[in-house]
Parts: structure tokens; C-alpha cells; sequence
């Protein structure tokens, strides 16, 4: 399957605008449609319908030389710069690093057509040799990082568990999607796939995918559907690794031969790596990923109302509980309106209703009163963010995280002691519930319907 390119991604210093990004949020954060960074920036009547923005990012970028200590020096300001741009919008990054990229160039390797992102210092070291394919699955010259040498799996190692460190907690990263070959998406086109010389052994993969899941504790992560492959990975197959917390991505989504039983020439071949993981994996780790671009329509029609391939969004998005979805060339069609943006989001991940409301006396007597939400999922996923109730400065102990669809779930959020006698008023005090995350910017909330 040809990948087409995607659009360049703008790398502009933009200054830092965390704090205030809560006056900019989008309508439904943590879910809906992604664009990349420079179209979300030249695109402001989309400002409110988009909460999230892709970006494919490399090692070589941030990582500068290795530490005397046999750590890494790092300069994370590349990274950061491009965060800070989403966060001055008021929206999140789902966030990709790559190693190999047919015909694309990175800065550290200027005029390389298909340069991978290993860091100057790694391609140094002795006995690193990388191999080249010159047009493979003709999507242009792809180099392919040496995954036979031990310098380049330890930096790797290392490279993911410093990152996870570092932004786990980082409101400005929603998701983060993990991979090896082609675009980080767990295929190797037009060449040979040799583990552990053009693709990371088996072994290797396992240590990477514990460090994520003992590191991203916050930040929910997944992997490409094509990891069901066994020639690629174990992912699919070995128990303890279906047991790590990863959800999928799907980098061709609704194409014409997408689902079993589809009239396109691939027989269902994405459903099929779906089903291997588990028919069920959306009710603990998120699913998303990218609208085809095997066709031009693919992503300029998806939007249709009356649908793509036989097949609706909304249908789509609910038969497989997607969470967030890239849609960039949606926007060189009709259908990629604003309204229609917001309809999408609406359509995808939770989606929250207040069922009921009541107060109850605090369990100290004198330390005020306890009130009680009903919060019903209406949508087609579940939170995988914290979540929680708030009333003012007041916050739940419970969390919506993991709520499924169906499903309600009481919160209870400590309140002072109205004035005189009795207890405060469930319905006044209802009305000025809101929803938080600390996955959220500051005074950013999710909505809430009534």
C-alpha cells in the first residue's frame, strides 16, 4: 500500500502561551479532528472545532550528544516551540516520533532525501551502518537506522524513557503514538523487512513498549493497527504484551477496502489487524489514527453526511470508538466546515450528560456537605484522561476515566455548609458543576451536557 505525503509541518518559534490557552480552547478537547500545526494556525475559523494537532517529530532534533555519565544531552527547544504554538490555539498535540520517512528531509541532514532521525552522535559511532532502499513502494529514497548496533538501541531506550519522563504530565501532549519502520507506522514497504538490521528486533520492542507503559502513566499512548503483523511484532500475540495499556492508530481509515465484506480490493485487511488485538481494547486505550489517502476523496468526502465508500463517519467512528482522527486534506473539500468539524467531535470519544443531582451530609459532621452528579457516557469511547467533578476550587475523588458508553457514574464533590439550617440546594449547585482535567490547560473543562 502507498503511503502519500502528508503536508510539511511548520516549524516556527512560537512563544510560549500555556497559561493563557484556556481563553482559546477548543469545543471538545481530548478528542474530534486533527490538523497539523501550520494548517490549524492558518485556519482560525476552525479554532474553536479542532482541539488537537499532529506531529511527527524525530530524535535528532532534540537529541544533541551523549552525557559523560552515559546519558544524553538534550535540547528540547524544537519541541517545545512547536507545543507552545498549540497551546497559544488552545489545542494538544498527538505526537509521533519517527525513524524512517521515505524522500522526507530533517534538518540536522539538510539535502538527504529519506534521512532517518538518528541523532549525529549515534551515526558516529563505530561499526553504525545504516542501509538505503532507493524507491521503495515507490514513495521515494528511505535510508533505514541500523537496529543491529547496540549504540542505537540503548540511545532508543533511553531517548523514550527520558522523553516519558519529562512530558507525561505535559498538558500540551493529548496522545502519543509509538512505532518502528515506514512513518513510525509498523510497515516497511518495497523492501525487505530484516529485524534487528531495517526494523528493531522483537526483543527490543519489548523493552521499549514496558518503558512507555511504566512511564506514560498520564498520557495515553497507542500503535499502529499494523503490529498484528507477526512478521513485525509479538504485539497481537504474546499475552504479556497484549496486557501493556496501548491503544491503536489506523493509518488508513475508512478506505474503500477497509472492513470485512467492504467492495475494495484489500478484503478487509485494517479491520482484520484491528480484530487481532482484541475486539474489545477500546474499553481501556484509545483508538484513532489518519482518514486514507489512497484516494484524493478519501479525506476530501469523508465528511459527506451521506458518506465515504459506502460508509459514514459517524458509522465509522462509532463501529471502531474513535477518539481523535487526522483530517488534513479534509480541508481542500467541501464538507470541512466548521459546523461539520464540531459535528465530527461530537461523534467520536465520550461524550458527558449530567443525569442527576443531590446532596448529602458530609460524613464530618460540620465539614459542610457532599454533592452527588450522575454522569451518563453518551459517546462512543471512553475518557482516557483523568476526570473529574469540580465546583469552584472543589474537586472529586472519583474520575470518569474509563467510563464506557451506556454507562453512568456517580462523583462526589465536598461543598461548604450552606447558610442557616439544612443543606445547600442540589439543583443551584448543579448548575456550576463543571469537568476538569489535569490533562487539560489552566481553567480549560470539558463539556458537560444537561
Amino acid at each position: 500500500m502507498k503511503k502519500h505525503r502528508r503536508s510539511a509541518v511548520a516549524l516556527s518559534v512560537f512563544a510560549c502561551a500555556a497559561l493563557c490557552a484556556a481563553a482559546r480552547a477548543a469545543s471538545f478537547p481530548l478528542k474530534g479532528l486533527v490538523l497539523w500545526p501550520d494548517q490549524a494556525a492558518a485556519h482560525p475559523e476552525l479554532q474553536d472545532a479542532v482541539s488537537l494537532e499532529f506531529l511527527y517529530f524525530t530524535p535528532s532534533r532534540v537529541a544533541v550528544a551523549a552525557a559523560p555519565d552515559g546519558g544524553i544531552v538534550y535540547d528540547w527547544s524544537a519541541l517545545d516551540s512547536i507545543l507552545d504554538g498549540m497551546a497559544s490555539r488552545g489545542h494538544q498535540a498527538v505526537l509521533r516520533f519517527r525513524y524512517e520517512y521515505p524522500d522526507e528531509t530533517v534538518p540536522e541532514y539538510p539535502g538527504v532525501r529519506g534521512a532517518t532521525g538518528v541523532p549525529k552522535f549515534v551515526k558516529a559511532l563505530p561499526g553504525y551502518k545504516e542501509t538505503f532502499a532507493r524507491n521503495p513502494g515507490g514513495d521515494g529514497p528511505t535510508w533505514y537506522a541500523d537496529w543491529s548496533h547496540p549504540g542505537l538501541k540503548a540511545f532508543a531506550l533511553r531517548f523514550i524513557s527520558d522523553f516519558a519522563e519529562r512530558y507525561d504530565k505535559d498538558p500540551r501532549i493529548a496522545f502519543f503514538e509509538a512505532g518502528f519502520g515506514h512513518w513510525g507506522e509498523y510497515h516497511v514497504h518495497g523492501t525487505d523487512v530484516r529485524l534487528g538490521v531495517n526494523f528493531p528486533d522483537k526483543d527490543f520492542q519489548r523493552e521499549y513498549m514496558e518503558i512507555l507503559s511504566e512511564k506514560l502513566r498520564e498520557t495515553p499512548w497507542c500503535v499502529s493497527i499494523d503490529a498484528a503483523q507477526e512478521k513485525y511484532s509479538d504485539l497481537a500475540r504474546d499475552p504479556s504484551l497484549r496486557a501493556l495499556p496501548f491503544g491503536l492508530f489506523d493509518d488508513s481509515f475508512m478506505h474503500a477496502g477497509h472492513d470485512i465484506g467492504s467492495k475494495g480490493d484489500d478484503d478487509g485487511w485494517n479491520e482484520r489487524c484491528w480484530l487481532e488485538f482484541g475486539a474489545d481494547r477500546w474499553k481501556r486505550a484509545p483508538c484513532g489514527g489518519e482518514i486514507s489517502y489512497y484516494e484524493k476523496k478519501d479525506q476530501r468526502q469523508f465528511l459527506d453526511p451521506r458518506g465515504l465508500h459506502g460508509v459514514t463517519w459517524e458509522r465509522a467512528a462509532a463501529k471502531y470508538h474513535i477518539s481523535f482522527m487526522v483530517a488534513n486534506d479534509s480541508l481542500d473539500g467541501r464538507f470541512g466546515t466548521p459546523a461539520r468539524f464540531r459535528e465530527a467531535a461530537l461523534a467520536c470519544g465520550w461524550r458527558f450528560r449530567l443525569v442527576g443531582a443531590s446532596v448529602e451530609p458530609a460524613a464530618d459532621a460540620g465539614a459542610g456537605a457532599v454533592l452527588v452528579v450522575e454522569i451518563a457516557n453518551d459517546g462512543v469511547a471512553p475518557a482516557y484522561h483523568d476526570v473529574r467533578a469540580a465546583v469552584g476550587a472543589a474537586r472529586s475523588e472519583e474520575t470518569l476515566k474509563g467510563l464506557l458508553p451506556g454507562e453512568t457514574r456517580k462523583l462526589r464533590v465536598p461543598v461548604p455548609p450552606a447558610a442557616g439550617a439544612g443543606l445547600p440546594d442540589a439543583a443551584a449547585l448543579s448548575a456550576g458543576v463543571a469537568l476538569v482535567s489535569s490533562k487539560l490547560y489552566p481553567g480549560a473543562t470539558l463539556p458537560l451536557e444537561r
